[in-house]
């Protein structure tokens, strides 16, 4: 059997130049709601036209199948999450826990300082559990709800909820990414955090300042009518004790004691479902909508209708209703869809040899540090976009650079930063990333909306570059004392 012929530069490029011409078509004609449907129909054409210049180089269309299958699986994971954060979101809306932290924020938190205070919330959060998911979806979709309270910006809030659960998830030694990236360049995991935090803390430092000069520059009047009445609806449709708050606290302790995440949020999911027939028996009767029901049958319809399908306010009130009237499992099937689609596409490339052509090209262009650095912080925001996955964005630069930073002398450490720098951080501003997509889907904001606010996230991947242009904390090889 003869073996495939190695993709050229051209051939490389074709699938994402018809991706990118496709992307823009579809943004222009659908504008943010372009992710639901628009983009998936985009990738499955350009991952087609992959696979045709794939089989014209000689790889059998079955391998191609066995790839995209494979490179499917790989985010499986990362589906059924998504699957169970709508389930929570459900159960939590109609049990008081969003309610309640909503309520609460209205009344603790001032808007002028919400911002800033959203960013560093979820910046504690996400470093005490290494995970942005969890932060996002279910600190992240409270303080929304308190945004949409206050007459803030969601589009703002969405960004601080990122730019804080993303600064803990990099800089945490419990999150996967600040393992799995030093792991890959060669170094160890605090030799790692260390070297980050001279990038880090001043992007983020940064991004605080912005999100505070923002906060400052709102006009908000906190004894307005409309906060008032929201106030008052929340307390009269639900039980607003601090039980309510009891299935957050649980989701945290478990993230904190490190038990996997599908469990842990489906274990938040079904115990907000308890606390709901507890505390909020006439709410999940109500949200059934079956009155030749007993009860006991009522209260199962209805916890069974917000795990599928979400929870449904019906206050009276168009703004409470709005914004309690979400969740459920099936509210994630397009966001899935738009996963599958992307991986789809970053798989054929991957197999068929495209995505490693393409970096061999970037590769020659690097001379110094700086350039090298650049490129590699080029190539995981294109493999983000590409691949559609943080981890491929992430190993497959670390995997194809470590043999070059060593050859010029430079410990991995610096290898390790960039990727993390730059293939963590830019994962939840591309749409149809499986971050990207998670976070529009859980916070109920497109990736396009929040991305302009996203600050540390576009801040971080500038002073990584600047820091290798200007040789500011690059570390060079220790020589090693056996060959001295």
């Amino acid at each position: 059997m003869t073996q495939p012929k190695a993709p050229g530069l051209i051939d490389s490029l074709i699938p994402v130049i018809v991706l990118i011409i496709l992307l823009s078509g579809a943004v222009y004609l659908f504008g943010s709601d372009s992710s639901a449907g628009a983009n998936q129909i985009v990738l499955i054409v350009a991952a087609m036209v992959a696979a045709v210049i794939a089989v014209r180089n000689g790889h059998p269309w079955r391998d191609i199948e066995r790839a995209i299958i494979e490179g499917i699986s790989t985010a499986m994971g990362a589906m059924l999450i998504l699957l169970a954060v709508g389930a929570l979101i459900g159960t939590w809306l109609m049990a008081g826990t969003v309610p309640a932290m909503i309520y609460f924020g209205l009344k603790l938190l001032h808007p002028q300082f919400f911002f800033v205070a959203t960013c560093l919330i979820c910046a504690v959060a996400s470093l005490s559990i290494g995970s942005s998911w969890t932060v996002a979806g279910t600190l992240g979709v409270g303080l929304i709800g308190v945004a949409l309270g206050f007459g803030l910006s969601p589009e703002i809030t969405a960004g601080a909820v990122v730019s804080g659960a993303y600064f803990g998830d990099k800089m945490s030694p419990l999150s996967d990414t600040t393992n799995l990236a030093p792991a890959v360049a060669g170094t160890d995991l605090f030799t790692h955090i260390r070297h980050m935090a001279w990038t880090t803390g001043p992007s983020f430092l940064t991004a605080l300042v912005l999100f505070l000069v923002l906060g400052l520059r709102t006009d908000i009047e906190l004894t307005s009518t409309a906060l008032q009445e929201m106030t008052q609806t929340l307390a009269a449709n639900f039980d607003l004790s601090l039980l309510t708050l009891l299935p957050l606290v649980l989701v945290f302790t478990m993230a904190f004691r490190k038990f996997p995440p599908l469990p842990t949020i489906l274990t938040g999911a079904f115990v907000g479902a308890a606390i709901a027939i507890v505390l909020q028996p006439d709410v999940v009767v109500a949200l059934a909508g079956s009155e030749e029901l007993s009860r006991p049958l009522a209260l199962a319809k209805g916890v069974w209708t917000s795990l599928a399908d979400g929870y449904v306010s019906t206050t009276g009130v168009v703004a409470v209703d709005d914004l309690l009237s979400r969740g459920g499992m099936s509210s994630m099937l397009t966001t899935i869809w738009l996963i599958i689609c992307a991986l789809s596409f970053g798989a054929v490339l991957e197999h068929a040899g495209m995505l490693e052509r393409l970096i061999r090209s970037a590769l020659r262009a690097a001379h110094s540090t700086g350039s090298l650095i650049l490129t590699t912080a080029l190539t995981c925001i294109g493999i983000n976009i590409v691949a559609a996955d943080q981890y491929i964005a992430i190993v497959l630069p670390g995997r194809m650079y470590k043999a070059e930073f060593k050859r010029r002398n430079l410990d991995p450490r610096n290898l390790s930063r960039v990727i993390e720098d730059c293939g963590t951080l830019t994962s939840p501003l591309v749409p149809w990333n499986t971050c990207g997509a998670y976070m529009a889907a859980t916070l109920g904001v497109a990736t396009f909306a929040y991305l302009p606010f996203a600050f540390f996230n576009l801040i971080n991947p500038l002073v990584s570059v600047a820091y290798g242009f200007s040789g500011i904390t690059i570390k060079k090889l220790e020589p090693d004392p056996a060959q001295a």
